[in-house]
């Protein structure tokens, strides 16, 4: 009897469970998921370490596709519903898409993410010597602390087009024996007056310098013999001079492999998850779907970290032209189609780290472990720059993916006057689509090596498939 009343709630209990709410940690509410999570990651770690730059990810993402039966998009072509086709622009930014049931003016199921990530890009002109060591400039491409880019292995990776027209790709440093490439750094015996410096300041921009070569070419009459010698190296590896450095997308990045973190293995630590882990997602859900209501648009799209500008990017029109083709063969006009579309800007948040709890705002943050993050504004300065998604849009996607059992959570970047950042939410909204954010909450985002949860990455590709179906 007295352990009936103490497990009784009070009338207090009951109406706060009722109406409060906290989002539960998945591992504690569903524990069968961490064997499910830990073995989607597997592929994932792959994805991660395949495609390390935009192009190398949208070829494997192509061949992706290509296996799950997927043809080339054909705008004078007509199509019927489960048909699968995608869509390649410039080699750096693709597009999926899977025919729904519905007519078209129903609105499309858009998923847009991005496949470049933060990096160092070589300059046109990079390669020089100083007191017999020969070096790359570099320009870093997207929003780096710079002091986390010294004394890290570095791989180059990129193309080069030749005088004559042929398309040379590089990789080096990521077989095994392969030669690194780094910054340095100073010791911290000689660091005092760099120690006086802001912290942005730790490692300049002009400082990104990073180490080719220290052995000269034998010969006493050349001038810059180190650097002679490293472009001799290069020239007999893949044919190239100088000269083609300007005719070339060059860059620099983490040479590590993704891997598991933790005595308890349930964190992915990799460059680039910002944002390859919503393309990943996004590609997997879009391939495994079948017959889906309503016709996807699965975006794996270039530039975000500096805008989305440029023809591969979100802020050009090239997405607006693949939905203007499949107006077309519908025989609708695009703008019937574009109002009715629901849109998932799939991006990555500020995962809450206890380390730095000051810039966060613990009420409204997202958290490792406790799902899919639901963004509803991003911007800064008053949500300037921001899509800011209706009641009615998050309403929308969140009944889907409660419907499915998906877990999910809500968060904002940071605390209000922290800072802030942007996606390609508002460029898609533009095009008067209602979008969302929505992703993976992330640890140590924009560094070399950044940390995701499994069960968060796994529960995103289940608001996908959700999403789509």
């Amino acid at each position: 009897q007295e352990e009936n009343t103490m497990s009784k709630k009070t009338n207090g209990q009951e109406l706060q469970e009722k109406l409060t709410w906290k989002f539960p940690h998945i591992a504690k509410d569903a524990p069968q998921q961490m064997e499910k999570a830990s073995k989607f990651c597997e592929g994932y770690k792959e994805f991660l370490n395949g495609g390390k730059t935009e192009r190398e990810c949208v070829r494997l993402a192509v061949r992706m596709l290509k296996k799950a039966g997927y043809k080339p998009f054909d705008p004078k072509a007509s199509y019927e519903p489960g048909d699968k086709v995608y869509y390649v622009n410039r080699e750096k930014s693709v597009i999926a898409t899977t025919f729904g049931k519905k007519p078209l003016t129903d609105g499309l199921r858009i998923n847009g993410a991005h496949i470049d990530s933060p990096r160092l890009d070589l300059k046109p002109n990079p390669v020089y010597e100083k007191e017999d060591i020969a070096y790359f400039k570099t320009h870093y491409y997207g929003g780096i602390r710079k002091y986390q880019w010294g004394t890290i292995p570095l791989a180059m990776h990129g193309v080069i087009v030749k005088k004559d027209g042929e398309k040379v790709e590089i990789s080096i440093g990521e077989k095994e024996g392969d030669p690194v490439f780094c910054v340095t750094d100073l010791l911290p015996h000689l660091a005092a007056k760099q120690n006086d410096r802001k912290l942005a300041e730790g490692i300049k921009g002009e400082e990104l310098n990073i180490v080719v070569g220290s052995v000269p070419f034998q010969d006493e009459d050349v001038k810059e013999p180190v650097k002679l010698l490293a472009l001799q190296i290069l020239n007999e590896m893949y044919g190239i001079t100088e000269h083609a450095f300007y005719r070339a997308e060059i860059e620099m990045i983490p040479a590590h492999k993704a891997a598991d973190v933790g005595f308890d293995r349930s964190m992915v630590g990799a460059y680039g998850q910002d944002d390859r882990v919503c393309a990943y997602t996004a590609l997997l859900a879009e391939i495994e779907t079948k017959k889906p209501a309503r016709t996807t648009v699965t975006i794996l799209a270039d530039k975000e970290e500096i805008g989305s500008n440029g023809n591969t990017g979100l802020d050009s029109d090239y997405v607006l032209h693949y939905i203007e083709d499949l107006a077309d063969q519908a025989g609708v006009k695009a703008r019937d189609v574009l109002r009715n579309s629901l849109c998932l800007s799939s991006d990555v948040n500020a995962a809450y780290d206890p380390t730095f709890s000051d810039v966060y705002e613990a009420r409204n943050s997202s958290y490792i472990n406790k799902g899919c993050v639901l963004t509803k504004y991003t911007g800064a300065r008053g949500k300037s720059g921001s899509n800011d998604a209706s009641a009615e849009t998050m309403a929308k996607v969140i009944g889907i993916m409660e419907e499915e059992g998906v877990y999910w959570q809500a968060g904002e970047l940071g605390a209000v006057d922290a800072g802030g950042g942007g996606t390609i939410a508002k460029l898609v909204a533009h095009m008067n689509v209602d979008t969302v954010d929505l992703g993976v909450p992330i640890l140590s985002m924009h560094s070399p090596f950044e940390l995701s949860s499994k069960l968060d990455v796994y529960n995103t590709y289940k608001a996908f498939k959700a999403f789509y179906k």
